[in-house]
């Protein structure tokens, strides 16, 4: 693995290692992704390797401009074409029907392609000088917490990935909104970075369909869609808002070990996160935690997304026994934010 700046060189550097088909990590304003020419079938090949991905899992194809398009998709809707013009470059997937030079690994075999101009400088800049689209899930091994920082792709993927591009912390913090754009109603597919109000604002509304069970094997239309997904090693416990303390006080806390002692040593080593200060200092009151942690102190919800994947990467690394989590308002941000808690949480 070698480290590269975001200098116009290393940049250059970068490009021409994704065209003779090697792994790049790359930093967007989402997460970092593992990229790969979307052409190349043998590279793309190695990204499932690299990260344990399961090939029904398609990948997410990254343009370096609007224009780029029709490089990969076969036909693009009015009300698609609408949505781009409005919301690209950003954190923004759509579902397109998928050209034939689209090889079918990057798209679990299905006829469709996610395809995303991202919103930031230095991934769209590598994407043009590179002259190839490219494929780029989260640089991350498959189901774990994605990489918000050149440190956390390092420290997860070692030296399955041949460069890895440092461009500093990401601003979004979680993955890009998904929508399929091929039906008749768009349907959300994967809660993201751009708020579903957003969307709806550009082109009306959007299908939010109740989430399933996946059976193995059985592709999935959109990526991050597996229900045990974004997951840290270190267990994770999901409650609503004002359930927490509920838990607590019934005895009922999840996770806790099974045995006689007493209750702070029960709960002890163990992580509360909560949405604002506020909340936090009514959990710290209780003293049965070892840490509380705000995801958003001022209850900016974008603070909050740009946090959560930083923070979990940070209780694992501080070997906490449990993370007790609350969902934030469904709204806006919020709502990629609760599905990434749901999908890391022990069900």
């Amino acid at each position: 693995m070698e480290i590269l700046s975001t200098g116009e060189a290393d940049l250059m550097r970068a490009a021409e290692a994704l065209r003779e088909g090697k792994l790049v990590a790359i930093p967007t304003e989402t997460v970092y992704g593992l990229g790969a020419n979307a052409f190349d079938e043998v590279a793309v090949a190695r990204i499932f390797e690299a990260k344990a991905r399961p090939t029904f899992d398609p990948l997410i194809v990254h343009i370096a401009d609007i224009e780029d398009i029709g490089l990969v998709a076969r036909e693009v809707s009015q009300p698609a074409r609408t949505l781009a013009r409005a919301l690209w470059p950003g954190p923004l997937t759509m579902i397109l029907p998928k050209r034939s030079e689209v090889p079918d690994i990057v798209t679990a075999g299905l006829p469709t392609v996610a395809v995303r101009c991202p919103k930031h400088f230095i991934a769209q800049r590598i994407i043009e000088l590179a002259g190839v689209p490219v494929a780029a899930p989260s640089a991350n091994p498959f189901g774990y917490i994605s990489p918000t920082t050149a440190a956390h792709v390092i420290a997860m993927l070692k030296d399955r990935v041949d460069f890895v591009v440092d461009g500093g912390p990401c601003d979004v913090g979680v993955e890009s909104t998904v929508i399929d754009m091929t039906r008749a109603r768009p349907v959300l597919l994967r809660p993201g970075g751009m708020a579903l109000e957003t969307i709806e604002e550009v082109i009306g509304p959007v299908m939010v369909p109740k989430r399933t069970a996946h059976h193995v094997g059985e592709p999935l239309s959109s990526p991050g869609q597996s229900l045990r997904h974004y997951a840290p090693s270190t267990p994770l416990y999901l409650f609503e808002m004002g359930e927490l303390e509920k838990s607590l006080c019934s005895s009922s806390l999840p996770g806790a070990p099974d045995s006689e002692a007493h209750t702070s040593d029960i709960l002890h080593p163990s992580v509360a996160l909560v949405y604002t200060s506020a909340r936090a200092y009514e959990i710290e009151a209780l003293h049965l935690f070892d840490a509380v942690e705000a995801l958003a102190p001022d209850g900016d919800m974008c603070e909050a997304a740009a946090r959560l994947f930083s923070l979990l990467h940070e209780f694992d690394a501080r070997r906490f026994r449990a993370i007790y989590a609350e969902r934030v308002p469904e709204a806006g941000l919020g709502r990629a934010i609760n599905d990434r808690l749901y999908r890391a949480s022990k069900k």
